[in-house]
């Protein structure tokens, strides 16, 4: 079996977030970036497939070399190979164009991914990757089990679990569950040095379009942070309210 893990690229949670050129740019200066958590998960999957069933595992990022220390890291976990396809990750559909142009080249049978990123919190790529490639696709997945070519999966609905049986090609869409927090690996000095011999593979990338630009970030509220509201605006306020509570 054939795995492929996409890997994203994101600030640590702990890290401080800034931004620049009139708050239209990402600072990453100072910011330290991991392998995306949802994206670890499902890397850890794929060592277990690795393990029992002998997969081999691929890992893939779209990004710039800034980004070659993560997949470094997912090498230093286990993962057989890695693939950067040479672009920004500028958007969603883009992402989703590039990473369904290696699947169809390395002619996956699982591809795993995070069901989200941390830091835009799409959640659109895996289910873009599975229409673009023609895959079944299982979304917000917290168990699989794969016999063959027949795959058992569990997924997080509204109010519940549902247990779905699909076959391969597949991508799925995992998140904590599919591992518990307590099977996530470290990697050891010989991971790390072997994962030094392992091939990380740069593919330029194919000619896609941005369907969509981010024009500008705003930074939440500070943590307890209170509006003050003017006399003269507090009956407008209080009918606001008040027409609100109608149509609930």
């Amino acid at each position: 079996m054939k795995i492929l893990v996409c890997i994203s690229h994101v600030p640590d949670t702990t890290s401080k977030i800034n931004f620049s050129d009139n708050d239209t740019k990402f600072d990453t200066n100072g910011v330290q970036f991991v392998i995306n958590p949802n994206d670890e998960f499902g890397l850890t999957r794929a060592m277990w497939f690795k393990e029992k069933q002998g997969a081999h595992v691929t890992v893939v990022n779209v990004g710039g070399s800034e980004t070659e220390p993560t997949l470094r890291k997912a090498l230093a976990i286990g993962a057989d190979a890695a693939i950067r396809v040479n672009t920004p990750a500028t958007d969603g559909f883009s992402v989703a164009k590039q990473l369904a142009n290696i699947v169809k080249d390395g002619g996956y049978d699982l591809i795993i991914a995070g069901r989200e990123s941390i830091d835009y919190n799409g959640g659109m790529v895996p289910g873009m990757v599975a229409a673009l490639v023609g895959a079944n696709f299982v979304n917000n997945c917290i168990s699989l089990e794969v016999e063959g070519t027949s795959a058992k999966a569990i997924r997080e609905i509204d109010g519940g679990k549902e247990t779905v049986s699909t076959s391969l090609p597949l991508v799925i869409g995992g998140q904590k569950g599919l591992v518990e927090e307590s099977d996530l690996r470290i990697p050891n000095m010989r991971g790390i040095m072997m994962a030094r011999q392992k091939p990380l593979t740069v593919v330029e990338p194919i000619v896609t379009n941005a369907e969509t630009t981010s024009v500008s970030f705003e930074k939440p509220a500070p943590k307890g942070a209170v509006t003050l509201v003017s006399p003269e605006n507090l009956d407008e306020l209080i009918n606001l309210l008040h027409n609100e509570a109608k149509v609930i």
